[in-house]
């Protein structure tokens, strides 16, 4: 197997030679990890229930938190979901890298579709399966949607969307979302939405893969799954909360699946999970910081503020040489968009000429660091 450095190894082999500029303190806006205190009472359910360490935890999740979830999904989503439809997990990464290894396990000649640029475990579970990937590109020119190709999709054992999408920030309608839907009814194949930024929005609220179901009479969730996750959400991510919830006929299998892998929550950050999974209060608060923070973008830098994530997706031209322009002058460091994406039949990667700023600061930090994204871009005009 031949798995691709992560973009944040690239990274550090691009800037590994700078000599970052000593007259600004260092700022980092490469990695979605929230800057602030995970709440209070969070912390304090964990440090409550510490003494349940002495227990094994049960792959299939403790009630209280199978509950906490399902009653999010419902107070969110509208959606009613019973016990079998519903999986607790070690946060989504580890279901991203092994619900298709389980999927795929007697596929000869596996096939799996996934939005470009991409969350790098998604090739990682491709390469895993050594199955044939087929990207959907997301480019300015579809207003960053994928393009449909349904001769391919056809082709496809499970297809994975992320919306809204890390890191081009862009959003599916109901409508849209129940397009793939029916798609993926019409060609049999898995669909699995990544959700995992959905509480963090900015105007409306997000739409979910499981409501874009009911909406096209899906009412069993046929073929469709999603993941979610409270590491943006509760500024929580070392909680490694999250769920796959959707077709109950897949889940039961992967559930049985799961047994062997041994990745189920500890007892006491299973019951904190639940804690901040049941409020919706902090979260109000953590999404109006970044709030602020677009809008102290769009002052600074002109961008448009996006329906959800805390990402800005800004074509700056050459981003390799801006990259390190930018570590070299201002000690700033931002991702490259081609390290998230691609190359597709044409050699096109559709974040060659992107970087990635991940606004996960206070709004004065937040503030200081785009000034001198500014001063750099104003450099190069």
């Amino acid at each position: 197997m031949n798995f691709e450095p992560y973009p944040f190894e690239k990274l550090n082999n691009l800037l590994q030679n700078i000599q970052p500029n000593k007259g600004y303190y260092p700022s980092v806006l490469t990695i979605g990890e929230p800057q602030f205190e995970t709440p209070d009472f969070i912390q304090k359910t964990l440090t409550d229930n510490t003494a349940l360490l002495k227990k094994y935890p049960k792959t299939s999740g403790e009630a209280i938190l199978r509950e906490a979830q399902r009653d999010f999904i419902g107070k969110r989503f509208g959606v009613t979901l019973n016990d079998a439809q519903i999986i607790p997990t070690f946060g989504t990464r580890e279901v991203l890298f092994n619900f298709p290894q389980f999927l795929l396990f007697d596929k000869k000649n596996p096939v799996i579709a996934y939005t470009n640029p991409f969350y790098q475990i998604y090739e990682g579970a491709a390469t895993a399966t050594r199955a044939k990937v087929i990207h959907l590109n997301l480019s300015e020119k579809n207003s960053f949607k994928p393009e449909i190709n349904e001769e391919e999709l056809a082709k496809c054992d499970l297809v994975i969307l992320n919306f809204p999408n890390n890191p081009t920030t862009a959003t599916l309608t109901l409508d849209e979302l129940g397009e793939w839907v029916k798609l993926a009814l019409k060609h049999d194949f898995v669909l699995l939405n990544d959700e995992c930024y959905s509480e963090i929005y900015t105007n409306r609220p997000m739409p979910s893969l499981l409501e874009a179901a009911l909406h096209v009479n899906n009412d069993t969730y046929k073929n469709v799954l999603v993941i979610n996750s409270i590491s943006k959400r509760s500024s929580a991510p070392g909680l490694r909360s999250g769920f796959i919830a959707g077709d109950a006929t897949i889940l039961g299998e992967y559930m049985k699946y799961r047994t062997y892998i041994g990745c189920a929550s500890p007892l006491p950050l299973q019951y904190a999970a639940a804690a901040a999974w049941s409020d919706e209060e902090h979260v109000a608060k953590a999404r109006a910081v970044y709030q602020e923070n677009f809008r102290i973008a769009q002052e600074i830098l002109g961008t448009k503020i996006p329906d959800a994530t805390f990402y800005l997706w800004i074509h700056v031209g050459d981003a390799l040489e801006f990259t390190k322009r930018l570590y070299k002058n201002y000690n700033v460091k931002v991702l490259p968009g081609e390290y998230l994406a691609r190359e597709d039949a044409k050699d096109d990667n559709p974040g060659k000429g992107f970087i990635r700023i991940a606004l996960v600061e206070n709004p004065q930090k937040t503030k200081d660091a785009l000034v001198r994204i500014k001063e750099c871009l104003n450099e190069q005009r």
